[in-house]
This record gives C-alpha cells, sequence and structure tokens, in this order.
C-alpha cells in the first residue's frame, strides 16, 4: 500500500522532511507541486522523521505539498533494449528513444559474496601500449586514472570503450559538461560501439542527487548483463564530482564533517561502488574504471587517498600520457605470463632504462658531461616516449612488444642490456 502524507515538516535546500512510519531508506517518493510531481528518494530517517532528496530540486515545493511513498527503492528497466541507449541519472531516455517499462532490478544492491567470485586470469586488450605491455588491464579488476583538469581523461576513457576486447560498455558521467557528453555520444557513435554500449549522463546542470545515482545504475545494469555471461566494462567519469556530491549532501543534513568536509563514510560509499567488480563463477564479469580527478595534483587529497585503498592499482595521466612511474596494475602478473615469453621481460627491462633515462635528464640539466652510454639512454628515452608513450600510439600487444625490441636494437647492443641470452636469441632484430 502506498502512502501519502499531506505535510511537509521542513525544506532545506533540495531536501524536505516529513513525519512518516514504516518506510525504507532508500524508499522512493513522489512530491507533488504546483509544479508538478517530482521523485525524491530517503536519504536519513530518524524515528518517524524523514528525510528525502529531491531529484529536480525543491523548487516551488511548500510545507502543504503531498509526498506519496512508492514502497520501493530505485529501479531500472533491464532488457538488450538498453543498449544503444543514453539516460540520465535516473534512468530517464536523453535520446528522444521510448520509455522501457519491462523487467525492473533494483539500483545500489549489494556486492557479490566473495565465495562466489573467481581468481582474476584473462587479459582486456585496449590497444594502449602503456597498459597493454606495462600496466595490462585484467577482467574483473576496478582500477582508476588520476589525473587533474586539462589533461585528456575523457578522451582516453573514450579509447578504451571504443578498443576494448569486452561484450558491453557500461558508461557513466558525473557532472559533464554538455560538450563533454557530446563528445563522448559522438565518438561511440562514429566509432560503431554505440550499439554495444548504455551510456547514463548527469550534466553540470542537472541536480547533484542524480549524479550520486548514476554509478549505481550503471552497475545493477552491469551485473544484469554479467549474469547473462557478458564481459563488461564499466567506465566512470568522475568520481571526485561524485564525491563532491555527497559532500554537499552531507553538508545539507548537517553532519559532522570529516576530512576538507567530505563525510566521514567518504571511504565506504567508494567502496560500494569498487567492489562490484566481479567475475561470476560460470557467468560473465564486471570491469570497472573511473577517472579521479585530483584537486591540485594533490594525491593525498581524501578522493584519491580513499579510492587507492579499494582499488587494485591506478594509472597516473600526466602531461597527456599514462606515466610508468606510479602507475600499477596490481593484477598485471595474472595475466602477462600467458600473453608472450618475452612480455615480462620487456615491461621491466625498458621501464629499468627508462628510469635511467630520466636520471640521465636530471645530470643534463646539471650540466654535467654526457658520456657515450647517456646519449644512448637519451635516444632511447625520446624513442620510448614517442613510440609507446604516447597516447596517439594504437598497436596491439605483439606489435608493441615488437617495437620495444626495435627501439632496444637501435640504441644499444645486446650485451648492454640485462634481458636474458634465450629472450634475444629468439627476439632481437637481425641487421639486414
Amino acid at each position: 500500500m502506498k502512502k501519502i502524507y499531506n505535510r511537509i515538516e521542513s525544506i532545506v535546500g533540495n531536501v524536505v522532511s516529513v513525519n512518516a512510519k514504516d518506510i525504507m531508506y532508500k524508499e522512493l517518493a513522489e512530491v507533488t507541486s504546483a509544479h508538478g510531481k517530482s521523485l525524491s528518494q530517503v536519504i536519513r530517517m530518524d524515528g518517524e522523521n524523514v528525510s528525502l532528496q529531491i531529484f529536480s530540486g525543491s523548487r516551488g515545493v511548500s510545507t502543504g505539498d503531498k509526498v506519496r511513498f512508492l514502497g520501493h527503492r530505485m529501479q531500472v528497466s533491464f532488457s538488450e533494449n538498453l543498449l544503444g541507449r543514453i539516460f540520465n541519472g535516473i534512468g530517464e531516455p536523453m535520446d528522444n528513444g521510448p520509455e522501457l517499462n519491462e523487467n525492473f532490478i533494483e539500483v545500489g544492491g549489494t556486492i557479490v559474496n566473495p565465495a562466489k567470485r573467481i581468481i582474476p586470469s584473462k587479459m582486456i586488450r585496449t590497444n594502449i601500449p602503456m597498459i597493454d605491455v606495462f600496466n595490462t588491464l585484467v577482467e574483473s579488476q576496478k582500477i582508476p586514472i588520476f589525473s587533474v583538469s586539462g589533461e585528456p581523461y575523457n578522451e582516453l576513457l573514450a579509447r578504451i570503450a571504443l578498443q576494448a576486447e569486452v561484450d558491453i560498455i557500461i558508461l557513466g558521467g558525473i557532472g559533464l559538461k554538455y560538450d563533454q557528453y557530446l563528445y563522448f555520444r559522438s565518438q561511440l557513435e562514429q566509432g560503431g560501439a554505440l550499439s554495444r554500449s548504455v551510456f547514463f549522463v548527469h550534466t553540470a546542470s542537472d541536480s547533484i542527487v542524480e549524479g550520486l545515482m548514476v554509478p549505481d545504475m550503471c552497475l545493477s545494469v552491469a551485473e544484469g548483463f554479467a549474469l547473462k555471461n557478458k564481459r563488461v566494462l564499466v567506465l566512470l567519469t568522475d568520481m571526485t564530482n561524485f564525491a563532491d556530491a555527497l559532500k554537499q549532501i552531507a553538508i545539507t543534513m548537517e553532519q559532522v564533517p570529516s576530512n576538507r568536509g567530505y563525510p566521514g563514510d567518504l571511504y565506504t560509499q567508494l567502496a560500494q561502488r569498487y567492489e562490484k567488480a566481479v567475475d561470476f563463477e560460470g557467468s560473465g564479469s564486471i570491469t570497472v574504471i573511473s577517472v579521479t580527478n585530483m584537486p591540485g595534483d594533490d594525491v593525498t587529497h581524501p578522493v584519491p587517498d580513499n579510492t587507492g585503498y579499494i582499488t587494485e592499482g591506478q594509472f597516473y595521466l600526466r602531461n597527456k600520457r599514462i606515466e610508468p612511474f606510479g602507475s600499477l596494475s596490481r593484477l598485471k602478473q595474472l595475466v602477462n605470463k600467458k600473453s608472450r615469453e618475452d612480455h615480462r621481460a620487456i615491461m621491466d627491462g625498458m621501464i629499468q632504462l627508462y628510469a635511467q633515462f630520466k636520471e640521465t635528464l636530471e645530470k643534463k640539466a646539471m650540466g654535467f658531461r654526457m658520456s657515450a652510454w647517456n646519449n644512448k639512454l637519451l635516444k632511447y628515452g625520446e624513442m620510448f616516449e614517442s613510440r609507446l608513450m604516447s597516447l596517439s600510439v594504437n598497436i596491439p600487444l605483439e606489435k608493441a612488444l615488437d617495437t620495444g625490441w626495435e627501439i632496444l636494437a637501435e640504441c644499444f647492443d645486446p650485451m648492454e642490456t640485462s634481458f636474458r641470452s634465450d629472450l634475444i636469441n629468439k627476439f632481437w632484430p637481425k641487421k639486414p
């Protein structure tokens, strides 16, 4: 039975309070005002005092308006008809397509029982050498892209969406500028990936609570597809906007602030989303890549700091490329031994030489005389950055490994490297 209340006790920002009984946490309600009906959600319960966040904002709402509780939490329609569609943060179509009103599933459910998970063991190819070779993406991994404003992290996400070897892409935009939304849409359409994608978008002009719903919408739909034996990749941008929305609501609710004003349960809120990444036994999988925008390039900021304790590594995007130092895929060792026998050697050996190149650059800047070895390292570093590190490079893993050997052969003699003799005999390019 749906409960109806005719008095609102208080209105603070976009949060209204009513006295109600037998209400569920996160239950949906409909607020009827002079401007029409607005969807809202229970965000706090203190005895019979229930606080609701109105998705479209409280403008036009008065204390005499009607609140009707719907008896269920947020739901989203789930079927193959979702593919190729674009929705807002609460699941309403943004692409002029039809409403979907069948097979509803609950949004924001519990995470998967660890006993039902299997150990990650499959590589996801992206054709980006700095990922495939040096920080391999693994199916069911949860990993963020740490970056700052001005870096092409959305462009990187779009490229992963187009090239990742998965069955379905679920893209969630939180606090996007409208031109960023249009960019994602055009990239998916032009790249032919929209037909296997579902896009939930919250723009900066939308209500903040809709932004909070985007990760849950994406992950609930992803779980539905994964249980149908699909390999699903969830891309979220960006989780700092998500955390800022949590902070705004916490301030409205007069919660005691924690570090830099963020709510004390920030870690839990992030973990509830990231821990949805899973490889189901006997079925499909969910892999999560998110963007974490670091204000002031500060990795100790609460959002990246908490994220780092939850996820399985990170990609550092700086100077328009994925930096080898700081970037880490903690699961790469589970899969790169199965790719090609020289994968691990190239991964470790080339980064060691690149570290020596960076040291040589510092010496050169301080006026040190360059030896023959230093000059080889300088040549190597420039070739490594242009032919492998650059995000413009788009080649499969095997070609990237071959390119690594070609760079080494152009800069060094075989005995100057630390590679095993059997690998050198097999992979070192032969001079004409």
